[in-house]
Order: structure tokens, then C-alpha cells, then sequence
């Protein structure tokens, strides 16, 4: 496989023919480059009218290899095959590299351009481009190409130092001025004097919007080194030679909108510089984001009055990194309420002007900051999380808005601060985590309690001054504060009806009916001690009391038959009783929560974390039935009868899951510089001896 490199424009505010001078100087060897170890010159010519001068030289390099690979090859020193054409009259000068050692099994192929830069002509720019096709090595392929990778970077590292090197050589010896070419017909040369114009940055660095139209100008396609470094940070050459790549393979195959670079950037970073793998996320989210208008999100989308009254989110200043700040007052938001007042379009389409929002304010605070700001910080408070934030369709639209914005808007998150986390947490944890790209995750400071407080606390990243007002900062904060949103502002069933709630609640979500005398069972078994049984429930009509009890012997499943010994089946009315009627309630087995009363309209959710293995009964029963009927259940005909002629019924809807115990042995192990400043926190579960640590 062939491997391309293609390093920035450099430039130097030197006018073209001082910069040649600097570059002669070079030869025949040079000091500052200690592999280049000496050249001969074996051809040169000179063009009639002395306008283009050709030099061919042969150049030796002390490549820096391992003994044992230079003892294989049998050489001491690598040779190239240097072409050198100065065109006096265009002031450029090309530069074609090969190399003549082991050409039949690598091929080193390096192109330079030094040209006057298209925006000051008392300025000169420098590009470089190589290529490296191994072939074979004596089973050293691997060896070779990092080998050749650390060469390129170190000459494009040197290549600007060492001109500037000799330019202030010069510039000692009183040469500040080498006069332009001219024709011999002319006898007198065009006065040049160094420019001290400011830098013109690139066409592109300026536009609002994240992506640009295509460049008319073929020089819009180069980025500058100088630009990268202010607006896009310290790249390796490697880095930069991918950036740029990139950039030029949208130009010419991408049709629409190219992003800017900063964008182009982040791709490349979620997929560690791997230029196939960025190239394909980044395609399917520049497809994704024409299709779906995402561009113009932010003059389009129209935040909804419930939103602006309980969405529990806004931008508040920096942190001290200079990021855009996102607060997010999870705890004290209505989620439920959310996604049955709007529907899981509209929440992601606001989460998705939110990062729009974030891309933009950092570009604001590039500039007004003045170094590269590329992602923004988010602080979740997580005071008031419950289980009912963990209503399932409610975490299946959570679940969504993470994939579109892990798809689309990766390296955007810088970090992300998780405070007052309950012990409810690590269940919501458990569930979202896997969605979670690791490097993000790694992103991940959380606080339990008033821990954030202290030292090592929320003041290392944020300034006390603009800490909000509720986390016990001075700092007025304008997010709103959330609250229940009124069930009158819930959509209608036909407003409902397409969409994919309705969906996933008939998919996942068990109905059944309860009456008089005939409570509905669930049995779970737990194997390992200290899972978590988690539940989800609507109580659609009736009253209702819902226990959890314990037995060490499995209840016998009911029989098809409604006369069956030991319970009640009834598939038209999805009813099933497991708890035997000879079962004594303390012997054979035992009640682990207080019973809980639940009316007509409510949702509950829960857990439970096992202290034993075994089985685990759910029970849902009518809720006048005395609280001890369950260990004396009518005589089946009884039943029956009362089913026929009684009006008592209540309907539930019901939804479980056990979290295995392994799922919260989230211990994760880091450096002493790694875990600086992150304080590794512990949740511990009521009634339970596992224990949860979690250090990001």
C-alpha cells in the first residue's frame, strides 16, 4: 500500500530570491541536518538566457536504522537522486526526490515547491509532498515504513527552521537584498525591498458557517502552517499531512458544501488519524447533515414554548480553558414530560441546535481567546434524579440523541462535569454507558455529594465567579428550572400515533389485567447476589399495590388449564398467579420491599438490588385486597366467578430488566497523572454490599 504525506504551506516573509540564497547554503552538506552527510553534483545546465538553472545531485543519508537492518542491507548510508529546477523568470523552484538505494524494493517519491505566495509577492511559500511505496524489505516492511515516517516528520520540522537559520546568517553578513532576474535585454534590475505587510489568512478562515462553498481560487485548496498552528492547534506533520489530504479529496469529489477544517479535524481525531475511517464517518455525517437541512438548524428551529419553559439546559460563559460552558440541570428535568409533550423529533432537534450553537461559540472564542478552541464543556447537576427519569422510552430517545450526536458531532465534548450524582446513578449509567464512545467517557469527571466543592473540585475548571448561584457560586444562572410539565401540554393518542414511542412502548412493554382476588406475578431469578432488578410501570386504570418478594424455590409455572393447582392463566386476560396458595408468607417466602400503593394515571419506576440468589416474585394486586391475601388465595372457582361478575379490574403496563452484578464492577485503573485532578467516587446500593467506583 502506498503511503502519501503532504505537509502545509510554509511561508516566509522573505522575498523569493533571499530565500533561494538562504537555500543555496545548504549544500553540500549541512550541519543542522546531521543524516545529510553530503551531495555531488552530477548534472547541471543553464537555459540560454540564464532565466532556468537545473541541478541534478546524488546526496547521502546516514538514515537513522537499527545496526542489525543496516547490517542486512549491507550499506552504511542511503543514496537519493536529487532534481533541482529554478526558474528564475516564474520564481519557483521545483524539487523532485528518489530514491537510487533499494529502489526495487521501496520507491521514496518527494516533491517541494518554493514559489512567490499569491497574496505578497515580497513573501514565499514552501510545500512538500512524499510518497512511500514498500515493496518488500528482508521482512522489515513494517520497520522501513516507521522508519521513513520519522524522517519525513523530522525534514519538515527542520526544513522551515534551517532556511530561517540561514536567512539570519545573511542578514549578519549585511545581505538583505538579492535582486530580481531580468531578461538580458534589460540593463537595469526592479528595485525589491523586504514586505512588512501583515499575513493575508486564508480565504476560508473567516466564513460563519460550518461548511464553505467550493474554493474558485485553486490556492484556497493550501492551507497555511502559520493558520494551523493559530486556529487548529500543534499538529505532528503526519496530522497535518491528513488534514490536508482530506480538505483536497472534498475538494475535488465532495458536490455541496466542504466543511471547515476545524470540523474535518475532529473526524480525524475520533478516528485516531486513520484517513480511510475519518473519510467514511465524515462522509455519512456530510450526507446526513444535507438531508436533514442541519446547516440552517440554527435561523430554522424555533424552540417550542414547553421547551423554553422545563428544558433544564442554556450556556453559561466559559470554563477556564476559555470552552463554551453547557449547563445541564438533568435532575430537575421532567423527561417523561418532555418526550410526551413534544416526541422524540423535536428533542433531538433541539439537542442538535445545541451543538450548532457550540460550534459556533467556538469559533467566537478562538478569536476573541486567541489560541484554537475546538469543544466546549458540559455540567450536569444531577441533583432530583430519580427512577422516573429512567421511564424507558424516555432513555430509548436519550439513547438516540447520544448516537446522531457521537455520529456527527465527534470531539466536541472537551469534558464533562457530573455533579450531586444520586444513587440512582450508576443504574442510568449502566444503561447509557455502552452507547458512549471510550474516548469520551474518558472526558468524564463525576462528583457524588457535595464533593465537588473542595479542592480538586468543580473551581479547578471553572471560575469561582461564574460558578451558578444553585451549586453555591456567585454567578446568576438563566437555565430554567424545570419542573413537572402539565399533562394538558401532552400530544393527543392521534397526535401520537406515527410516532416511535407508541412503537417502542408496544414492543417492549407487557400489558396486563388485575383484578379482585387475582393479583398478576412475575417471577425473575437471580443467580448472582447484588444485581439489580429494575421496573417500569404505568398503572392505566385502577388502583393498585405493587410488592416484591423472595423465595429460595422456584414457583411452579401455571398451568394452561384454569383449574390448575397452583394458579390462574388466562391468556385473554393476561393474568398470571405464581405464588402457591399453600405457601406460607416468612417460611416458603419472604416480602424485600414495603408494598407500594400506586393510583390510577401514575408511572413508577425502581429498583432493587438482591442480597440473595434465588427467585424474585413481582406482584401487582388490587389494591383494596388485605395486604396478607396473597398468602391465602381464593379457591380457584371462587375466582373464576368473581371474574365473571365483578366490575373490580385494574390494567397495568409493565416493562423489567435485571443489570447483572458484573455491570457495576466499573473499576477502572490510571496513571497518578492520568487520575490528577479526578477524584474516583463510590456509590453504595441500599441493602447491599456491592459497592460501585468509578475513576474516569
Amino acid at each position: 500500500m502506498v503511503q502519501k504525506y503532504q505537509s502545509p504551506v510554509r511561508v516566509y516573509k522573505h522575498p523569493f530570491e533571499l530565500v533561494m540564497a538562504a537555500y543555496e547554503r545548504r549544500f553540500p552538506t549541512c550541519h543542522l541536518i546531521p543524516m545529510f552527510v553530503g551531495s555531488e553534483v552530477v548534472n547541471e545546465e543553464v537555459s540560454e538566457d540564464g532565466s532556468v538553472h537545473r541541478v541534478e545531485r546524488r546526496c547521502a543519508l546516514d538514515v537513522d536504522a537499527p545496526r542489525l537492518l543496516k547490517r542486512i542491507a549491507g550499506v552504511d548510508h542511503v543514496y537519493f537522486n536529487q532534481k533541482n529546477t529554478l526558474n528564475k523568470r516564474e520564481r519557483t523552484l521545483h524539487i523532485e526526490s528518489r530514491n537510487e538505494s533499494f529502489s526495487n524494493r521501496v520507491v521514496v517519491h518527494e516533491t517541494c515547491c518554493y514559489s512567490v505566495h499569491p497574496e505578497n509577492e515580497d513573501w514565499t511559500c514552501f510545500e512538500q509532498t512524499a510518497s512511500l511505496d514498500i515493496k518488500s524489505f528482508f521482512g522489515f516492511e513494517s520497520t522501513v515504513e516507521k522508519i521513513a515516517m520519522k524522517q519525513y516528520a523530522s525534514s519538515i520540522n527542520k526544513g522551515k527552521e534551517i532556511i530561517e537559520y540561514y536567512l539570519n546568517e545573511l542578514e549578519v553578513e549585511g545581505i538583505l537584498h538579492v535582486p530580481r532576474w531580468i531578461p538580458p535585454s534589460r540593463s537595469l534590475p526592479q528595485p525589491t525591498s523586504l514586505s512588512t505587510s501583515p499575513a493575508v489568512l486564508p480565504k476560508h478562515v473567516g466564513a460563519p458557517a460550518l461548511c464553505a462553498p467550493h474554493a474558485s481560487d485553486p490556492n484556497d485548496d493550501k492551507l497555511d502552517a502559520d493558520y494551523i498552528k493559530r486556529y487548529l492547534g500543534d499538529l505532528t506533520p503526519l496530522q497535518e499531512s491528513c488534514l490536508i489530504r482530506l480538505r483536497k479529496w472534498l475538494q475535488e469529489t465532495h458536490k455541496g458544501k466542504i466543511p471547515k477544517d476545524e470540523h474535518i479535524l475532529r473526524f480525524l481525531r475520533a478516528r485516531d488519524f486513520n484517513m480511510d475511517k475519518a473519510r467514511e464517518i465524515l462522509c455519512q455525517s456530510l450526507t446526513w447533515r444535507k438531508q436533514h437541512q442541519v446547516d440552517y438548524l440554527l435561523e430554522t428551529w424555533n424552540s417550542p414554548q414547553v421547551l423554553q419553559d422545563f428544558y433544564t439546559g442554556g450556556w453559561h460563559h466559559h470554563d477556564r480553558d476559555g470552552r463554551p460552558l453547557y449547563i445541564l440541570r438533568l435532575g430537575q428535568m421532567d423527561t417523561k414530560g418532555l418526550v410526551r409533550a413534544l416526541g422524540e423529533e423535536s428533542l433531538l432537534r433541539h439537542v442538535l441546535s445545541i451543538n450548532e450553537e457550540g460550534l459556533r461559540r467556538c469559533e467566537e472564542n478562538t478569536k476573541v481567546f486567541g489560541r484554537p478552541i475546538s469543544c466546549w464543556t458540559c455540567l450536569v447537576d444531577l441533583e432530583g434524579l430519580n427512577m422516573r427519569h429512567l421511564w424507558r422510552p424516555g432513555v430509548k430517545a436519550l439513547l438516540r440523541i447520544i448516537e446522531v450526536v457521537e455520529a456527527n458531532y465527534p470531539e466536541t465534548l472537551g469534558r464533562l462535569l457530573i455533579l450531586r450524582a444520586p444513587r440512582v446513578f450508576p443504574v442510568l449509567w449502566t444503561l447509557v454507558s455502552p452507547f458512549i464512545d471510550e474516548n469520551t467517557r474518558k472526558k468524564f469527571l463525576i462528583y457524588a455529594g457535595n464533593d465537588y466543592q473542595g479542592p480538586g473540585g468543580l473551581v479547578d475548571y471553572i471560575d469561582k465567579e461564574i460558578i451558578p448561584d444553585f451549586l453555591g457560586g456567585e454567578s446568576m444562572c438563566e437555565v430554567p428550572e424545570g419542573g413537572l410539565v402539565p399533562k394538558s401540554m401532552y400530544r393527543t393518542p392521534e397526535e401520537v400515533e406515527s410516532e416511535d414511542v407508541r412503537l417502542w412502548t408496544e414492543t417492549i412493554y407487557q400489558s396486563s389485567s388485575i383484578f379482585k382476588g387475582a393479583p398478576h406475578e412475575l417471577v425473575i431469578e437471580i443467580i448472582d447476589a447484588a444485581s439489580v432488578i429494575t421496573w417500569d410501570f404505568d398503572v392505566c386504570k385502577g388502583d393498585i399495590i405493587f410488592n416484591i418478594y423472595h423465595s429460595k424455590r422456584a414457583p411452579q409455572p401455571p398451568r394452561k388449564d384454569p383449574l390448575g393447582a397452583h394458579g390462574i392463566t388466562s391468556p385473554g386476560l393476561n393474568n398470571v398467579q405464581l405464588i402457591d396458595k399453600s405457601w406460607t408468607l416468612g417460611q416458603d417466602y419472604s416480602m424485600v420491599e414495603s408494598p407500594l400503593t400506586c393510583k390510577e394515571g401514575e408511572s413508577v419506576q425502581g429498583s432493587h438490588i438482591t442480597r440473595w440468589p434465588g427467585f424474585y416474585i413481582l406482584q401487582w394486586k388490587f389494591h383494596s385486597m388485605p395486604a396478607c391475601s396473597a398468602t391465602n388465595l381464593p379457591r380457584v372457582d371462587d375466582v373464576l366467578a368473581t371474574l365473571q361478575v365483578s366490575s373490580h379490574k385494574c390494567k397495568v403496563m409493565y416493562y423489567t430488566e435485571v443489570l447483572g452484578s458484573e455491570d457495576f464492577r466499573l473499576v477502572t485503573t490510571k496513571s497518578s497523572s492520568e487520575m490528577q485532578h479526578q477524584h474516583p467516587i463510590r456509590f453504595e446500593f441500599p441493602r447491599s454490599r456491592t459497592r460501585l467506583c468509578i475513576g474516569f
